[in-house]
C-alpha cells in the first residue's frame, strides 16, 4: 500500500511506516483515501530539534520580514483552490459554503496579524530614560518589551478544520510573535491539514524562512501528543478541544521539570439569561434566534448556548418548542463526538424533560437536535445538567423569579460567553447581574446570541477555567499573540545592541510609553 500522507518536518517529509490511520467521511462513514502515516519518535525529535534550531533566527526576523511570510501564507492557501474545498467537505462533512467562508475567516485573520506587525506597536515597548542626578540614589535606563517564549506545540481542533487549524489562529499568533511552531494536526481532517501545512512551508521557503520554522505531524493516538509537551525545547503549548484533552495536557506541561504556559481552550456551556419585560415583548424572536443558535453548525461551535434561564413563563415554552421542533440536525464531524452526544442526551434527559427534538437528516453520524427543560430547583439538585453536550442540544431552565436568575450567575463556572437579554431599563436596573457576569466570562454579549466570534483586536475569546486554562488571553483577536511572550526588560543597554523597538530615535515609528506617558507616531 503506497502512504501518501505524510508528517512533513521542516522542510524534508517524513518516510512512511506501518502505523497508518485514515479520515473517515463523516456522511457515508467510509474511509478516505490516502492512508495517513503516523509520526515516529524519531521523526518527532528532528522536528522538535529543527524548531529549537531555527527559533534562533526566526526570533531575530524584523515585524515585516514576518509579516510578509504570514502574508505569503494567506496566499498559498488561496492557491489551494478546489482541491482544499473538496477535502475539507469530504473530511468534515461541512457543505461547502462553510469551507469557502472558513477559509476566508483564516487567510483574513492571518492578515490581521501581518498588519499588526507592520505597525508594530502590540510589543508595549516602555521607557524609563535613566535619571544620574535623583536623590538619594540615580536611576539606570531601563527599557522593555515582549518577546518571544520559543518552539511552541500547537493542537488542531476537530470542529474547525481551518480557522482552528494548522493556519488557525494559535499557529498564526505563535509565528507572529516570533515562534517556531510544532504542530500536530487533528486525526479527523489530515487530509486539509497536509495541504495546509505545505502551504505554510511553501510560504517558508519563497521568504527565505529557517527549516523548522513549522512542522506538522500526525498521530491517531495521544502517545506523541504528550511527547511533544513534555519535550523540554517546547517552550509553550496551544489547544483546542476537550476538557478532557486540555486538562491533560495542562497536568502534563505543570508536570515537567519546567513548567510552561499552556493555553487550552476547553470548551462552554454560554450560558443565556432573559429579563422578563423583554420575553413578554420580544419573545418570539429571542426563540427563534435561540433555536438557530443552540443548531447553528450542527452545534459544534464552542459558542453555541446550551443554558437558557428565564422567569417561569408557559407561552414562552410554548414558543420555543415551537420553533425548536422544526430545527434540523444534521452530520457530526466524527464517531467520537457522536457517542458522546448521544451519552450526554442520554444522561441530561433523565434529569429533566424533553421540551422538543428537531428533524435527523440522513447520514451515518447525524445528531437529532434536543432541547431539554427544568426547573431551577431540580437545576441546582443535578450537576449534569450543568456541563457542556457538544451537540445540537441546550436547556432551558425557569426560574420562580429574579432572585434565582442571579443565584444561577453568582453559581456558574467558568464560560466563553454569557449572554443578557433585556430593555435598556432592565439593563440598567439589573447591572449587578452584569456585575456578577463579569466575574465569569470572557465575552458579555447583550441582546444577541455568542455564536459567531469576530475576528478582531478586540475579541476576547477565552474565559476563566474551565472555560480555558489561563483567563488572562484570547484564542482568538491580535491580543492572543502575548499568549507566546513574556516581558524582557533592558538595563543600561547600549542603543545600537538594542531593538529597533526600543532604540532612542525611535527608528519603527512606533507607540511607546515613555517615562510614564504614551508617545504616539504621526
Amino acid at each position: 500500500m503506497e502512504i501518501q500522507g505524510k508528517n512533513l518536518i521542516g522542510f524534508e517529509v517524513s518516510e512512511q511506516n506501518s502505523s497508518v490511520f485514515f479520515a473517515i467521511n463523516p456522511v457515508s462513514g467510509q474511509n478516505l483515501e490516502p492512508a495517513f502515516s503516523s509520526v515516529t519518535m524519531q521523526d518527532l525529535e528532528k522536528a522538535i530539534l529543527k524548531a529549537k534550531n531555527a527559533y534562533l533566527i526566526y526570533r531575530k526576523k524584523s515585524g515585516n520580514e514576518k509579516a510578509d511570510f504570514l502574508d505569503q501564507i494567506a496566499s498559498e492557501i488561496e492557491n489551494l483552490g478546489e482541491d482544499l474545498i473538496k477535502r475539507y467537505t469530504l473530511e468534515s462533512g461541512l457543505p461547502e459554503g462553510r469551507a469557502i467562508g472558513e477559509r476566508g475567516r483564516t487567510v483574513n485573520q492571518i492578515r490581521l496579524f501581518a498588519e499588526l506587525l507592520r505597525e508594530g506597536s502590540w510589543v508595549n515597548a516602555t521607557i524609563d530614560t535613566a535619571l544620574p542626578d535623583r536623590q538619594p540614589l540615580p536611576r539606570p535606563d531601563i527599557r522593555s518589551m515582549e518577546r518571544p517564549l520559543g518552539p511552541v506545540a500547537v493542537f488542531g481542533a476537530s470542529n474547525f478544520p481551518l480557522a482552528f487549524s494548522v493556519a488557525g489562529g494559535d499557529t498564526v499568533s505563535a509565528l507572529a510573535a516570533g515562534c517556531t511552531v510544532v504542530f500536530k494536526g487533528h486525526p479527523s481532517h489530515p487530509g486539509t491539514s497536509e495541504l495546509v501545512g505545505k502551504a505554510i512551508i511553501h510560504a517558508a521557503k519563497k521568504c527565505n524562512m529557517p527549516d523548522g520554522v513549522f512542522s506538522l505531524i500526525f498521530d491517531a493516538g495521544i502517545e506523541f501528543g504528550q511527547a511533544l509537551v513534555k519535550h523540554p525545547a517546547i517552550k509553550a503549548v496551544g489547544f483546542t478541544g476537550s476538557y478532557k484533552g486540555g486538562k491533560s495536557i495542562f497536568d502534563a506541561a505543570n508536570a515537567r521539570p519546567e513548567p510552561i504556559p499552556v493555553y487550552a481552550e476547553m470548551g462552554s456551556v454560554n450560558p443565556v439569561f432573559v429579563l422578563p419585560e423583554i420575553l413578554k415583548e420580544k419573545g418570539e424572536a429571542i426563540a427563534s434566534q435561540y433555536a438557530a443558535s443552540v443548531t447553528l453548525g450542527v452545534g459544534q461551535f464552542c459558542t453555541n448556548p446550551g443554558l437558557m434561564f428565564i422567569p417561569r413563563d408557559s407561552d414562552f415554552t410554548e414558543v420555543l418548542k415551537n420553533h425548536a421542533s422544526k430545527t434540523t440536525g444534521g452530520n457530526l464531524l466524527n464517531k467520537g463526538i457522536q457517542t458522546a452526544f448521544l451519552n450526554g442526551i442520554a444522561n441530561q434527559s433523565k434529569q429533566s424533560e424533553v421540551l422538543a427534538t428537531g428533524l435527523t437528516p440522513e447520514g451515518e453520524m447525524v445528531a437529532q437536535p434536543f432541547f431539554l427543560a427544568t426547573d431551577y430547583e431540580n437545576f441546582c439538585k443535578n450537576e449534569i445538567l450543568t456541563k457542556e453536550v457538544f451537540g445540537p442540544s441546550s436547556i432551558l431552565v425557569q426560574a420562580s423569579g429574579i432572585d434565582e436568575i442571579y443565584e444561577a450567575a453568582e453559581k456558574l463556572e467558568g464560560h466563553l460567553t454569557a449572554t443578557v437579554w433585556g430593555t435598556s431599563a432592565e439593563l440598567e436596573s439589573h447591572s449587578l447581574l452584569i456585575e456578577i457576569l463579569e466575574q465569569k466570562v470572557g465575552r458579555l454579549v447583550i441582546n444577541g446570541f455568542p455564536t459567531g466570534v469576530e475576528v478582531c483586536h478586540a475579541m476576547v475569546h477565552g474565559g476563566p477555567f474551565p472555560a480555558t486554562t489561563d483567563s488572562r488571553s484570547t484564542s482568538v483577536g491580535t491580543h492572543a499573540i502575548t499568549r507566546f511572550t513574556r516581558p524582557l526588560c533592558y538595563q543600561d543597554m547600549p542603543d545600537q545592541l538594542l531593538p529597533d523597538e526600543l532604540k532612542e530615535k525611535n527608528p519603527l515609528n512606533i507607540t511607546r510609553k515613555e517615562n510614564g506617558k504614551w508617545v504616539y507616531t504621526e
